[in-house]
């Protein structure tokens, strides 16, 4: 989240997130608002209120789970939901290219599941959401985003590079630019244990290219949510020493930094500091809570000091 938003309280237990209008040098970036249109605040008002969830299956909690959902979803209210993991694949063929803005249906297992999916979305409260898919070509990662149906993104695009609408490999990104923020949702691969193609090499790729897209001037403040996949600060896990020193039976990584439970090592970490400070911006949750609170976080390892 960048600096011009400020946190307030709202119903006690959630944040509200507002504008905060520059009144200095240092927000100067933010460009002065245009005038609100003569038909109304509702025609006018943009999205503060904020979701973020990794679903880990958004097909399986509509199978097991959704009358919670929904129940979740009709007590927060939500402006804006970012979901990562949906895990529903991609709609295409097997061997051609896949539509990743909308779901699987060519065969009787995906059109079931296409249909639940649909009419979920077909109820209150989730009817009273558009949705965005960036999916998976198989029925792995993927991301979505709902937006209350009042609200009108300026754009919707599904990657990290300027200039094009590619989706992300994995359905990583969707990016929502409204008149006076973005919002990026992002489900962001893990570090992996291994020096690799898929372990430390595609995380070191994913962390320049999110340093470049953060790095790149924007008149708008930015909220960047989802699933970021590293822990910042030993206040953030249960047991630092624990996660720092982890690492995969009969392989030590070359260097040192790369040493630790993904998502808590010491490369990561650095990389992570830098996004925040190039990008202006600020980690949200830790801004609000200075203190560890296990009841509201938690740390996950195959290890019993997991939290």
């Amino acid at each position: 989240m960048k600096r011009f938003f400020q946190s307030v309280e709202r119903d006690q237990s959630f944040k509200k997130m507002t504008i905060k209008p520059p009144n200095d040098a240092a927000a100067g970036a933010a460009a002065a608002a245009p005038e609100p249109p003569v038909d109304g605040d509702d025609a006018w008002r943009e999205p503060s209120k904020f979701m973020s969830w990794n679903a880990n299956s958004l097909l399986l909690r509509l199978k097991k789970n959704r009358e919670e959902l929904m129940g979740l979803v009709q007590r927060l209210d939500p402006d804006i939901i970012a979901i990562q993991e949906v895990r529903i694949p991609a709609a295409g063929r097997k061997g051609e290219p896949k539509n990743q803005g909308d779901i699987k249906d060519d065969t009787n297992v995906a059109r079931e599941d296409k249909q639940i999916v649909t009419r979920a979305f077909s109820a209150l409260p989730l009817s009273n959401y558009r949705v965005w898919w960036s999916l998976s070509e198989n029925k792995y990662g993927g991301t979505a985003l709902l937006v209350k149906k009042r609200f009108n993104p300026v754009s919707i695009t599904f990657s990290l590079d300027a200039g094009t609408n590619k989706h992300e490999t994995d359905g990583r990104v969707v990016l929502a630019e409204f008149q006076s923020f973005s919002l990026l949702n992002t489900y962001v691969p893990n570090n992996g244990w291994k020096d690799d193609e898929q372990g430390f090499q595609r995380r070191q790729k994913w962390d320049q290219r999110m340093l470049d897209f953060v790095s790149r001037s924007s008149k708008k403040p930015l909220i960047w949510c989802g699933d970021l996949n590293v822990s910042h600060e030993e206040i953030d896990v249960s047991h630092p020493q624990f996660f720092q020193n982890a690492r995969l039976p009969g392989y030590m990584p070359p260097n040192s930094e790369d040493l630790g439970q993904p998502g808590f090592t010491a490369a990561e970490r650095q990389r992570f500091s830098k996004l925040l400070k190039l990008g202006d911006l600020v980690d949200s949750y830790r801004w609000l809570h200075k203190e560890q609170e296990f009841d509201c976080g938690f740390t996950w390892s195959g290890h019993p000091v997991g939290k």
